[in-house]
């Protein structure tokens, strides 16, 4: 099967939150806060350690260099304008919002579950590197090891935001295995700068989970997803006027 490594990510994300139910039943609302406080300031700190490793690098004479910064804010700004014009929030929202109306007493954070999950399972530049690889070479060992730390964060999240979380197993399944597949178009475009840039970009939006988690403020990170993509296009332009 061309898309394996999706199907199992999709499927033990699905485990890992039917088992996240049945713990959050035993949770109360105080230890489900704390959790959730634990879980937000850990996202902030893979999307912040991940930004800070994509921007600066040691020179040869010891010092910091950084690099990209300019281009990720370019980035992150056109792509949220973008983002903003479609209103991809909105439309996860609204998909949300027909599944929970179609599974009663499903709870009322079911969109901020989906939400939440499908963007952090997709963002990471894992979801793009093993898809990628899976469809040039076939192997699946870093799909794999994404899915190992997927299911142990449905396990979390469904615990604390609900069954939401178990359906964006779909949207991860549908992005990861859409790149596999067009993998042999998409070769030439990902280059090591490229994945580099883009994986910048997606940890700045973990960041930006992060602090939505902690309810510091409300951050529209979906429809900033626009600027995860701009890299290629960049490259793409370039290659197209040289």
């Amino acid at each position: 099967m061309l898309v394996k490594g999706s199907v199992v990510n999709a499927v033990v994300i699905i485990l890992g939150a039917l088992l996240g139910i049945l713990i959050k039943g035993k949770l109360s609302e105080r230890f489900k806060s704390i959790v959730m406080q634990a879980l937000g300031l850990s996202v902030i700190i893979i999307g912040l350690s991940g930004t800070l490793s994509a921007i600066f690098r040691v020179a040869s004479d010891g010092t910091l260099e950084n690099k990209d910064i300019m281009f990720m804010i370019i980035c992150l700004v056109v792509g949220s304008i973008i983002g903003e014009a479609i209103d991809i929030e909105q439309k996860l929202n609204r998909f949300a919002e027909f599944i929970q109306n179609k599974l009663p007493g499903s709870g009322g954070n079911f969109s901020v579950g989906f939400v939440t999950a499908t963007l952090l399972f997709c963002v990471g530049a894992m979801a793009i590197v093993g898809s990628l690889e899976e469809g040039l070479t076939g192997k699946v060992d870093t799909l794999y090891a994404k899915s190992i730390l997927d299911c142990t964060s449905s396990i979390i999240f469904s615990a604390t935001m609900g069954i939401g979380v178990l359906f964006s197993a779909v949207p991860v399944l549908l992005y990861q295995g859409s790149i596999t597949l067009l993998a042999g178009t998409l070769k030439p475009l990902l280059t090591p700068d490229v994945i580099s840039q883009m994986s910048l970009v997606g940890n700045v939006l973990i960041l930006g989970i992060g602090l939505n988690i902690l309810e510091i403020r409300t951050i529209k990170v979906a429809n900033m997803l626009p600027a995860v993509f701009l890299p290629i296009i960049n490259y793409l332009v370039r290659i197209l006027i040289t």
